[in-house]
């Protein structure tokens, strides 16, 4: 089979370099020929004698352009770095036909050091050598070549060396490990940081199509800029006025009296195009186009949309849109509006981002009635440029941003999107509402393994491994923002309900179940304190006092007997719903580590809580409960160790590699199903293949009785309900009855079928790959047998899985339980489940040719476990999200 198929994304791809400038990534050809030569004869003799080892004369020059600019191979490929259309660097492999390595060069025109571009080169260098069969770059650097060690070194390389060498061996593995990519993320977090400034943190604003009647987009938001007081320079261009809304005008972005840094663009969709160049020519270094009109609204708004991005990329200038509302940060130092939504946001800490304009004016106004500060809001639009991935970067880092918010309609990358929000969601909690969960929009599998992993399930689980808070809707979004953005994190799930109101605390009571959380029975000694009798929840009845609920609330909060507490008050004509508010303050004011939320019924405004306005005030218990079990649920993922690779044993990727590059596209047979489980550690129960009834008589004298007889067709996934299937046959007549009834059920006088011993265990389990041509390859653990799409209990990870996975997966099962011994049933070995889940996340992330892996049912014991069928599909890789490689979109 083909192991891959085109890669159109190795044709040239955009990329940032470490000042947050942009540059062109693409293979070289003929016509570069001039442009290499020149970038050589510019360069200084030092620079020439460290790439060449010698000074080159003009004879070596002339040889080394045409070995760069010589038609690509296999065994050779070229890649250059331009920017504004001048190569500024240039890096190439070359390898013998059946060489595993291959020696690398880099050259980066000597007046563009500095900025990141060998280290650009060489990582989508060693990305296309991958995908032609490399395994290593090799090269030789001279010791006084700092730069080139320096990227080699970021990149995670060996060095081979010693004091009396005149050269430094270098070798840099073509597939990125751990360190290289996390040094990767580093290096690409700052350089969106640096690429993001002009458009987050513009010193000067140029609002283009500001028109001077009011209502049109253009001028509606320039007047947003201007009353909301940005803090830098503010102009309007408009060839028909000297001003606009009180603000300057100039008639083209080229007249303005000094560089701008961003330019929001107002103007039709088929201006909008001349608008950017004008924009890129006069130094403008990012651009907002809230146009309407391009990718949304089909083909010849898709071209147009490309048009914009190839010539903001050609300016080195970042773009937001288009089709979007534009963006707000509320920093003192910036006040920046430049949106035509309504009322800006109070400041706060929250950042957000929206893919939809609507929905994001509808977060800000609900953010803004409930009292929750923003600090930063974008609107995504069409994600032509800039999208989610750019700002999780973004925030990463931001000091005014405490947590994120999300409504996303779909992913760019979500493979990097994963990286990036687990690193951030370590540091700050990532919120997401992700629309589209559909049954129309899940992809259909003919294994139970793809049948279940539906793109909805790839988001749930790379919500779950990045530390996501996925919340269903708006309000709940909203919601559990309030609760995480400015409190500390609960230490555990066990809560008090402390209130005025008995009913209410009960309901609070019960939704605490489904969220997760524990309402535990207050120990005697708390009783005692409390007043004998005291119970949680605790009910302070209507006559309760501003005291009353303060020396309850304190002795709660000294008990250290619960994580959080839960204060409700129903607000009447008869009692102090202020005072008692103010009370609950001065406690948590003075207990700062004690996570609370409050529920206040009654005609009350809850958006406010006195004396406490860090303390969210909710409407509704279960409101409350819901955003308080988020609140938990994200602190225990973040007190949980991310984990490392697993370190496993008996893995063989090279005759892998081989098996499947040999075995042809689609479903495969059983050999060749066993031999790849094997490469990775993964043994199969015995068995034997027979296409006659004889032969399968034979099998089973062999094997050993008693047997199991079922069709070899490795497509057909439900056997069972076919007739496909025959247990605990005895003797040798019961295998000859099985095999002709397998050919009667099937239609077919000669069945394929495998002959195997039965297997016996307390717990049949599910396990298996299955690959998603965005998100990547997802490794699957349920429980097995007939009943397994009736129970559908199962779990599912995205690769790389870390050591800790596999515990987490069989532990997160609904039936957990039946694995650990259940009513005086033998517990199965957890370690090799965890071992089977491990083996098959490295076969995943190895072999993305996996189009489907179904192991089921895998028979699991006190002694382990074995797989008893085992299905397998392979097909070809097309252009995917590269993981580890960065590129704008």
């Amino acid at each position: 089979m083909t192991i891959y198929a085109d890669r159109p994304t190795l044709a040239g791809v955009d990329a940032l370099l470490a000042d947050g400038r942009i540059v062109r990534i693409r293979p070289a050809d003929e016509a570069d020929a001039t442009a290499l030569a020149t970038m050589f004869g510019a360069s200084s003799v030092d620079a020439l004698r460290l790439r060449f080892f010698a000074v080159p004369g003009p004879a070596v020059i002339t040889a080394e352009v045409a070995r760069l600019t010589r038609p690509a191979s296999a065994e050779h490929g070229v890649l250059v770095a331009a920017e504004a259309g001048r190569v500024v660097g240039v890096a190439s492999y070359e390898r013998g036909p059946t060489a595993a390595a291959a020696e690398f060069a880099v050259f980066v025109a000597e007046d563009e050091r500095g900025r990141g571009i060998g280290t650009v080169l060489l990582e989508h260098l060693a990305a296309q050598a991958e995908a032609n069969g490399v395994t290593e770059l090799s090269g030789e650097v001279m010791p006084a070549n700092f730069s080139m060690l320096r990227v080699a070194r970021d990149m995670a390389a060996h060095a081979r060396t010693d004091a009396l060498a005149e050269v430094v061996d270098v070798g840099l593995p073509a597939r990125a490990q751990a360190a290289a990519v996390s040094a990767a993320d580093l290096r690409n977090r700052t350089a969106e940081r640096l690429s993001l400034r002009p458009l987050l943190t513009p010193r000067s604003v140029a609002v283009v199509g500001a028109s001077r009647t009011p209502g049109g987009v253009g001028h509606e938001t320039l007047r947003a800029l201007a009353e909301y007081g940005f803090n830098g320079i503010l102009f309007a261009v408009n060839p028909h006025a000297d001003s606009v809304a009180g603000i300057p005008s100039v008639p083209s972005l080229r007249r303005l009296p000094d560089l701008v840094d961003l330019a929001i663009i107002a103007v039709p969709a088929a201006a909008v195009p001349a608008a950017l160049r004008e924009a890129g020519e006069s130094g403008v270094r990012a651009a907002i186009v809230l146009s309407a009109g391009f990718g949304e609204a089909g083909p010849a708004g898709q071209a147009l949309q490309d048009e914009a991005v190839r010539i903001a990329r050609e300016h080195s200038m970042r773009l937001l849109g288009p089709n979007c509302v534009g963006l707000l940060n509320t920093d003192r130092a910036v006040r920046l509006n430049a949106t035509f939504a309504g009322a800006p946001p109070v400041p706060g800490a929250l950042g957000v981002a929206s893919q939809s304009g609507a929905v994001g004016i509808s977060l800000l106004d609900h953010l803004a009635r409930c009292g929750c500060g923003v600090s930063s809001f974008v609107s995504l639009g069409n994600k032509a440029d800039i999208s989610g991935n750019d700002l999780l970067a973004y925030w990463h880092d931001d000091p005014a941003t405490k947590a994120v918010a999300l409504y996303l309609e779909s992913f760019g990358n979500p493979r990097r999107f994963a990286r990036l929000v687990r690193d951030l969601g370590r540091r700050k909690p990532v919120l997401a509402v992700k629309s589209g969960r559909s049954a129309a929009g899940q992809r259909a599998g003919a294994s139970h393994t793809a049948a279940a992993a539906a793109p909805e399930v790839a988001v749930d689980s790379l919500f779950a491994q990045a530390g996501v808070v996925r919340c269903d809707d708006l309000g709940e979004l909203i919601d559990a923002a309030r609760m995480l953005v400015d409190q500390p994190l609960p230490a555990g799930n066990r809560i008090a309900v402390v209130g005025n109101a008995g009913g209410v605390n009960v309901l609070a009571v019960d939704a605490a179940d489904a969220a997760g959380l524990d309402v535990p029975a207050v120990s005697p000694r708390l009783a005692a304190r409390l007043g004998g009798s005291a119970q949680n929840p605790l009910d302070l009845g209507a006559e309760a006092t501003p005291q009353t609920l303060q020396a309850a609330l304190t002795a709660f909060a000294e008990s250290g007997e619960v994580d959080a507490i839960v204060v409700v008050v129903a607000a009447t004509r008869a009692n102090d719903v202020p005072g008692m508010l103010a009370a609950a303050g001065e406690v948590f004011d003075t207990h700062p580590d004690l996570p609370a939320a409050g529920v206040v019924i009654g005609r009350w405004d809850v958006s406010h809580v006195g004396a406490c306005p860090e303390r969210p005030a909710y409407d509704l218990p279960e409101r409350a409960i819901r955003a308080l079990g988020h609140a938990a649920r994200y602190a225990a993922w973040r007190r949980e160790p991310l984990g490392g690779p697993p370190i496993l044993d008996r893995i063989d990727p090279v005759t892998a590699q081989a098996v499947v590059a040999t075995a042809a596209d689609g479903w495969q047979p059983a050999d060749v199903t066993a031999e790849l489980l094997r490469c990775y550690g993964i043994t199969q129960i015995d068995h034997a293949v027979a296409v006659t009834a004889d032969e399968a008589v034979a099998a089973a004298n062999r094997l050993g009785y008693p047997v199991a007889v079922k069709s070899a067709v490795p497509e057909l996934v439900h056997k069972t309900d076919v007739g496909a299937v025959r247990l605990d046959l005895t003797d040798a007549e019961a295998v000859r009855q099985a095999y002709h009834m397998i050919g009667t059920a099937l239609d077919v006088a000669r069945p394929q079928v495998l002959v195997q011993p039965m297997a016996r265990g307390p717990v049949e389990l599910a396990a298996g790959v299955v690959h998603d041509p965005l998100f990547g390859s997802l490794v699957m653990l349920g429980l097995g047998g007939v009943l397994t799409d009736l129970l559908g209990d199962r779990v599912y990870r995205l690769t790389p899985l870390s050591d800790r996975d596999g515990a987490r997966m069989w532990r997160s099962l609904r039936g957990a339980r039946l694995l650990t011994g259940y009513r005086g049933a033998p517990g199965v070995d957890t370690a090799a489940v965890e071992e089977l889940v491990h083996r098959l996340g490295r076969i995943a992330q190895d072999l993305p040719q996996i189009a489907e892996l179904d192991l089921n049912p895998v028979i699991a014991g006190p002694d382990g476990l074995v797989v008893v069928d085992a299905k397998l599909r392979l097909a070809a890789v097309g252009d995917e999200p590269d993981p580890y490689v960065f590129r704008l979109r």
